[in-house]
């Protein structure tokens, strides 16, 4: 086993560091979240990978993604994550998707292929596509219910989709796997209640602007931080790490 490598080996040992080297993992959703998990997944040894997201990466990303820097602003997620992933491990085998996973671009991928999945996206209906096809064929897959709005990052846990409780994301889930005849869905989710996002319209200090504007509800974009959502990925990749050395 490389060198790079050998901290790690020596708590999984030999035989488990070799399966992760020969296991491909496809991760959907290159952002706070899938972002750590691939870094995960990529300093523990994992031998090849696949990257679907077709987002670029802007200003508002820096507070919380790991391929967000001034320097990367305005490049494809998934060239960034590709140039780093072989930064750390240049034997990796990469391969890179610009599109975003929907039902109607559910074909170009072939989930036989793959030995883990990490749903890491934020479509709902992307998400019932990518339970369902990975049910359909027997590929273990892992999905992360909503970060967004929180503040403990110590409050995920991992569970069965119909375990889960408080997360708005996970009680849709349940009840679109259910009429879809899906019977489990390993995810990793919170029970803290979401926070209200907050947008000032207008500088706080500005002397024109009164309450109402200063701070309003913010339906399209949630709020999130550089601790939630990363956790979240670490917790992801820990399960996929342990799924494939068991298997």
């Amino acid at each position: 086993m490389q060198e790079q490598f050998s901290r790690t080996e020596r708590l999984l040992g030999t035989a488990a560091m070799e399966r992760l080297a020969a296991s491909r993992a496809a991760v959907f959703g290159l952002g706070g979240v899938g972002g750590y998990t691939v870094e995960a997944l990529i300093r523990s040894g994992l031998g090849a990978i696949d990257l679907i997201d077709n987002d670029t990466i802007a200003l508002s990303n820096l507070n919380r993604q790991i391929y967000a820097t001034h320097s990367t602003i305005g490049s494809y997620k998934v060239d960034i994550a590709r140039q780093r992933i072989l930064d750390i491990n240049p034997n990796a085998v990469v391969r890179t998707y610009r599109t975003f996973y929907l039902p109607d671009t559910a074909d170009q991928f072939d989930f036989t292929q793959y030995d883990y999945i990490v749903d890491a996206i934020d479509t709902v209906s992307g998400k019932i596509a990518l339970a369902e096809n990975a049910y359909r064929v027997g590929t273990p897959i892992i999905s992360c219910m909503g970060a967004g709005n929180k503040l403990d990052a110590a409050a995920f846990e991992v569970a069965d989709i119909y375990e889960t409780s408080v997360c708005p994301l996970a009680k849709v889930m349940r009840r679109e796997l259910k009429k879809r005849g899906i019977p489990r869905l390993k995810v990793v989710y919170s029970r803290e209640t979401p926070l209200t996002p907050l947008t000032s319209l207008t500088p706080a200090d500005a002397p024109e602007a009164d309450e109402t504007q200063k701070t309003t509800r913010r339906r399209q974009v949630p709020g999130s931080t550089a601790f939630v959502p990363s956790a979240a990925g670490l917790i992801m990749a820990g399960e996929v790490i342990r799924d494939l050395i068991r298997s």
